[in-house]
């Protein structure tokens, strides 16, 4: 790894976020100039820009070529050292404002922020002031579709450089049929994202939403976050704002490169596209099945809308709830526990394995077993899409599933292990909860609770496994291999 040149790209992005902070110091200003959250903004911001501007001198940066990005251990250092830098400065306004108690919280609380989680410690977020509410929002929108991406969209100056981190980034983002310069298939989504925020936005502000909050909550939508700026979550909004959101999270579960497909008018793409089906349908069969167990408990007042609203929500790891999910008949759960495993789409906002592996290594388990029943020396193809699937992409697929378990395990164990209290359904749910960038859990961190009990080191744990996954495991995966490190 050449460490100058990684120094050099993660110090940029750094001044970058800095630059991009000035949005909730705004807020913070027009609320009260004079408060101590404007200090902790302008004392952050000032500290990434100087930050940036010390590195870029003591290691004469200025003078490296941003080619040397193409081996692609650089590329992954960069992106997991970024992810993990703006994750630990990111959280300092959350402390110097003192609305956390420690360090631990507050970078466990914008971990999830970036990382698109919406786990939080707060138990009243009602009483943050709202340049707080509003960076933890923004957070979620600029981790969704990624701060590199935004990064080469507006600073086109690495050259060939972008497109390795373009491809990390966005892991599992399948655009080649939107064919183009990385940097020109970034402002194409980054393009969508504006417009789909805008018209959630729209939508929210028409059904009587405050700006604010309109804003905030189309961050979390989109981005399939999950952080809100009331208590109650989207519980406490009417009908028809519950149906909006259901409708962008949905939206941001897809694969962003079908809606390149659509702006580029390749609609065989899109209407082909086998992921895209399976996403569909799971929500379209599940939707029924809840709304007649959920009729015949009497837990919610509108089954049909409920279970539609939390279907979406798990599925999409977006996290937002309308009812206390936890009380609902353990089959229930247990579907939304599924659902927390699977996902969204391969390069949507969503975490979650994806359903896209989900239907390859289906396909290649009953490949393996018509084998055994016919003969074990028979050649039988695995086809996505029409095409045939290569060995090292199963191999790959297989092997990533395999690494989310251990991961899963690991944060299952340690949270069992490192906390007293902790129940076995508590620490399973929290750890792919976390994993899967989706939020809440069952037990002690369901619906109405949160993160806020679970002491210093578990925090760490989480706001490692959900760094790893929102990265795909491979970009944090990297930094503890001694070979990267070595030049």
């Amino acid at each position: 790894m050449d460490k100058r040149f990684v120094l050099n790209i993660v110090s940029r992005i750094l001044a970058f976020t800095s630059v991009i902070m000035l949005l909730p110091l705004g807020m913070a200003v027009y609320d009260d100039p004079h408060s101590l959250e404007v200090k902790s903004f302008i004392i952050t911001i000032l500290s990434g820009i100087i930050l940036f501007a010390i590195v870029q001198f003591l290691f004469n940066l200025r003078k490296i070529s941003y080619n040397k990005i193409a081996s692609a251990k650089n590329g992954l250092a960069v992106v997991g050292l970024s992810w993990i830098v703006l994750s630990l400065w990111g959280a300092f306004p959350l402390l110097l404002s003192k609305v956390v108690p420690s360090y631990t919280d507050a970078v466990f609380e914008i971990a999830s922020g970036f990382t698109t989680t919406g786990a939080s410690i707060f138990r009243d977020v009602e009483i943050l002031p709202r340049g707080i509410l509003f960076w933890r929002s923004l957070t979620h929108w600029l981790g969704g579709m990624g701060v590199i991406v935004l990064f080469i969209t507006i600073l086109p100056v690495l050259g060939t450089t972008s497109s390795q981190l373009y491809k990390i980034e966005t892991s599992g983002l399948d655009t080649d049929k939107a064919s183009g310069p990385s940097r020109i298939i970034a402002r194409k989504l980054w393009a969508i994202y504006f417009l789909i925020t805008g018209l959630s936005v729209a939508l929210l502000i028409i059904g009587g939403m405050p700006l604010f909050d309109s804003l905030c909550h189309s961050f979390g939508a989109i981005a399939t976050g999950g952080f809100s700026t009331k208590n109650t979550s989207i519980g406490g909004y009417s009908a028809y704002i519950q149906w909006v959101i259901t409708f962008i999270m949905f939206l941001g579960g897809i694969n962003f490169a079908i809606y390149c497909y659509l702006t580029i008018k390749k609609w065989k793409l899109f209407r082909d596209n086998g992921e895209f089906r399976v996403y569909l349908g799971i929500i379209l069969f599940s939707i029924p099945v809840f709304f007649l167990f959920l009729r015949n408990t009497g837990l919610t007042d509108n089954p049909l809308r409920a279970g539609a609203f939390q279907i979406v929500s798990i599925l999409t790891a977006t996290g937002y709830s309308t009812a206390n999910f936890d009380i609902w008949p353990n089959g229930l759960r247990m579907m939304l526990v599924i659902f927390m495993f699977i996902g969204g789409c391969a390069g949507s906002t969503s975490g979650g394995l994806k359903i896209i592996r989900a239907i390859i290594s289906t396909k290649s388990g009953l490949r393996y077993v018509r084998q055994t029943v016919s003969s074990p020396r028979s050649i039988m193809l695995v086809k996505y899409d029409s095409k045939v699937l290569s060995e090292d992409t199963i191999r790959a697929v297989f092997g990533f599933m395999a690494l989310y378990g251990i991961f899963f395990l690991f944060g299952s164990f340690f949270l069992l292990a490192s906390e007293p209290s902790c129940d076995i359904e508590t620490a399973t749910t929290a750890s792919i909860a976390c994993l899967s960038t989706v939020g809440p859990g069952l037990g002690k961190v369901g619906p109405l609770q949160n993160y806020a009990w679970i002491s210093a080191p578990g925090k760490w744990v989480l706001s490692f496994l959900m760094l790893a996954g929102r990265l795909e495991l491979y970009a944090i995966l990297a930094l503890f291999i001694p070979r990267t490190w070595q030049k």
